[in-house]
């Protein structure tokens, strides 16, 4: 479950606590340690010295502070209760198991082995940091990127509170920043230099945490650090359980694209770089100077063939070596069919135009298959058609067939099984549908101009579909890929988090009802979430006999890769565990 917590600082002195310092041993000697103290539901249960004095610049603290280094008692007494003390402290919620609280001061941050990583491999979640760090020029982002940093290494959300602007400014000036990150990302920070109080919020996400430690073979070869004691408290949790669930934090709705239009441009180029390199490598170890392409218009044929081309130029290949082929059928539009025709043409590919209808009618008789019956066996047909036409040019010229379908036709098994399934190298094998759509807009922005910049909107702005059944009326769409498996942003939702984090059927439907609010409805959610499980287990033997392509996020399903599951592996758990949400 989400966890909720508070890092937090006010610019005003509070009133002087009963306990204003902590005594060590040191040398025989009584010495001064700067501490952090651990309150839970109003009891103090632990007190944290500071490992890393600073002795340098500004700062002097050595002079009066003595390092946990140096020695410390297993315990400080405190108005008769014996209070747990040193860095070997570890808080474990006893009502949340995965919620392990280490805790750090300020330069122990900055240190090149800083305390928090042997608590984080010792079993710490959250790691707390309580810092008086002032502030010069540039030490802000230095700091965010040590924050930042030390989650990721981690694996860990770590929380740290800087001093504010209450304190003395004789020398140096304190900004009251105070920041919360999550394995890598940065959930949210305070407004630096404000004089009315700042508190820093997030939600953190430990069963994510959780399953990047299991996840990371790095982090369990680390080995498990000894010597901690670790001291149990209860979390304050809510009772009520609201119709809509709430949440700190925004939940993506394309977790595969970026929100950020410069991240998201980044992003784009990237991938399409990786692409057209695995093809340009391929291409040249196989020492082939042709590549057959199936376009029809849509997105995924279009962000292949923009690949090919690239790779092409990379490679210094006469583009003419790039046959595209339309092949229309029973359900081809022209729009699409000029659209790809003309695309082809604008590129300089070698375009040639193979209607299928007549070879597949014949195929219809020879089986024995009426032509009138819309089933599989129609649709099947067409995709195995022109399969084959491709790779019987590719044999003609000498070269190879690309394949056009991308991760999220992966994942639900949408494709022909030795139809559109198969290729000799697949380029769109790692780009879920909603990224697709993104690349190739990206293209008619960044990389193309004129016409074909106005064919490829064109083609964005196209619905998907397979085009496999007879158009209606005046050529009127009758087959629309969505309305028979469901939104492709809701099936790319659910695959990133049931593979990227293997997050539960019930976490996923809340995390979706929050993103998806006010879009879908819960019934719909769950609907085309329970559709999601069924398609994916069944629809493994596809994927376990996918051609080589290229991976291009922390999300990929090749049986050679990331994806390793069989071909027979049941559903029930998963569809269980959504059938009691909805009873």
């Amino acid at each position: 479950m989400p966890l909720a917590i508070r890092c937090w600082q006010s610019p005003k002195r509070p009133p002087k606590p009963r306990l204003q310092r902590s005594w060590v041993c040191h040398s025989s000697q009584l010495g001064v340690s700067t501490t952090a103290a651990l309150l839970a539901e109003g009891a103090l249960i632990g007190l944290i010295p500071k490992t890393y004095l600073p002795t340098y610049n500004e700062f002097y603290e050595s002079r009066w502070f003595t390092s946990a280094t140096d020695g410390t008692p297993a315990s400080v007494d405190l108005e008769g209760a014996a209070i747990p003390f040193g860095t070997d402290l570890l808080f474990a919620a006893s009502n949340t198991p995965s919620c392990v609280v280490g805790i750090e001061l300020c330069e122990d941050l900055w240190a090149v082995e800083p305390p928090s990583g042997r608590m984080a491999l010792a079993g710490a979640t959250l790691l707390f940091n309580s810092s008086a760090s002032d502030e010069v020029l540039g030490k802000a982002e230095y700091r965010r990127d040590l924050i930042r940093q030390q989650s990721a290494r981690c694996l860990a959300a770590y929380a740290y509170a800087g001093a504010g602007t209450g304190e003395s400014t004789t020398d140096v000036v304190y900004a009251g920043h105070s920041l919360i990150a999550e394995n890598g990302s940065l959930l949210v920070e305070t407004e630096r230099f404000q004089f009315d109080t700042q508190m820093a919020i997030a939600d953190l996400d430990l069963q994510r945490m959780v399953h990047e430690r299991l996840h990371s073979t790095t982090y369990s070869q680390a080995g498990l650090p000894s010597g901690f004691r670790t001291i149990s408290f209860d979390l304050p949790r809510a009772d009520d359980k609201p119709p809509t669930p709430l949440l700190g934090r925004p939940v993506a709705r394309t977790p595969f694209v970026p929100a950020n239009l410069a991240e998201r441009a980044q992003h784009s180029r990237e991938i399409f770089n990786i692409q057209s390199t695995g093809l340009a490598k391929r291409l040249r170890h196989t020492g082939v100077k042709t590549v057959t392409i199936g376009v029809s218009g849509g997105l995924d044929s279009t962000l292949a063939l923009l690949v090919i081309a690239n790779a092409f130029d990379r490679l210094q290949l006469d583009r003419s070596g790039i046959v595209a082929i339309t092949m229309p059928g029973f359900g081809t539009t022209q729009r699409t069919r000029s659209n790809a025709e003309r695309l082809a043409e604008l590129l300089g590919a070698t375009l040639r135009i193979i209607p299928i209808a007549a070879a597949v009618r014949l195929h219809f008789k020879d089986i024995g298959h009426p032509e009138d019956l819309h089933d599989v066996t129609y649709e099947n047909a067409q995709a195995r058609e022109r399969t084959q036409i491709l790779m019987d040019v590719a044999n003609q010229t000498g070269g190879l067939v690309v394949g056009t379908g991308d991760l999220s036709e992966a994942a639900l098994g949408w494709m022909t099984f030795n139809g559109d399934h198969m290729s000799m190298y697949h380029v769109n094998a790692g780009v879920p549908k909603t990224l697709v759509r993104y690349l190739v807009e990206w293209a008619a922005d960044e990389v193309f101009s004129g016409e074909a910049a106005t064919v490829l909107h064109d083609i964005v702005a196209t619905p998907i579909t397979p085009e496999l059944l007879p158009l209606g009326q005046n050529e009127q769409l009758e087959q629309k890929t969505e309305d028979t498996i469901g939104p492709y942003e809701l099936h790319d939702f659910f695959l990133y988090h049931a593979i990227r984090y293997q997050s539960t059927p019930a976490k996923i439907y809340f995390l979706a009802r929050l993103a998806f609010a006010g879009i879908y409805d819960d019934a719909t959610i769950l609907k085309w979430l329970k559709g999601f499980y069924r398609r994916f287990f069944s629809q493994q033997f596809k994927r376990s006999s996918m051609p080589d392509g290229p991976k291009v996020g922390s999300v990929a399903l090749s049986p050679r890769g990331d994806w390793r599951m069989p071909s027979d592996a049941s559903s029930a758990i998963w569809l269980a565990e959504l059938d009691r949400i909805g009873d």
